[in-house]
């Protein structure tokens, strides 16, 4: 491992930093090694653009002004994505999924957001699980339940909020035509 103002170097198997890491490493910051010994085998063979997001956000973690802009950014950026999500619910699309995704970037930071993230993961498979080992009369009396209310939250909205009354206009045009 390498520290600023040292200059002891723990190496095993990997070779000199790369990119980043060698721009990081001149300028006196901490560097993770990969294949550093007690480092966990899934780890080590991390490769492609997960490899390179967990290196890229230790680097940046590795500096301490970076770890606090990296914390505020994820934050903000999470906050952003749950907010549209939030907005999102009532209308038919992707609401609780955009909740979901902006929990999984909290939980790159943020450790009550992995914790809620699994919580979420065990009861949404859960469910599934339990409606899909359900006879088909059953499923599909689970998704025309899903449907109604889907139907009502999406007419309460348009009603409520846009002062669109769907039934009303449905039943005048049968009305008059």
């Amino acid at each position: 491992m390498v520290t600023r103002g040292s200059s002891v170097e723990t190496r095993t198997t990997a070779g000199p930093p790369k990119g980043a890491a060698r721009a990081a490493k001149s300028r006196g910051y901490e560097v993770p090694v990969e294949g550093r010994p007690g480092t966990a085998l899934a780890e080590r063979r991390r490769g492609g653009w997960r490899g390179r997001l967990h290196t890229t956000l230790e680097l940046i973690r590795a500096n301490p002004t970076g770890r606090v802009a990296l914390k505020i950014f994820i934050g903000l950026l999470g906050a952003v994505v749950v907010t549209i999500g939030l907005a999102l619910i009532p209308l038919p699309g992707p609401g609780w999924l955009l909740v979901i995704a902006g929990l999984g970037v909290w939980a790159v930071e943020f450790h009550w957001a992995r914790r809620l993230l699994a919580f979420t993961r065990r009861h949404v498979n859960a469910w599934t699980r339990w409606a899909t080992s359900r006879s088909l009369p059953v499923r599909c009396a689970l998704g025309a339940a899903g449907l109604v209310f889907v139907s009502v939250v999406v007419w309460l909205s348009l009603k409520y909020s846009l002062g669109i009354d769907l039934v009303a206009r449905a039943l005048h045009y049968l009305a008059t035509h």
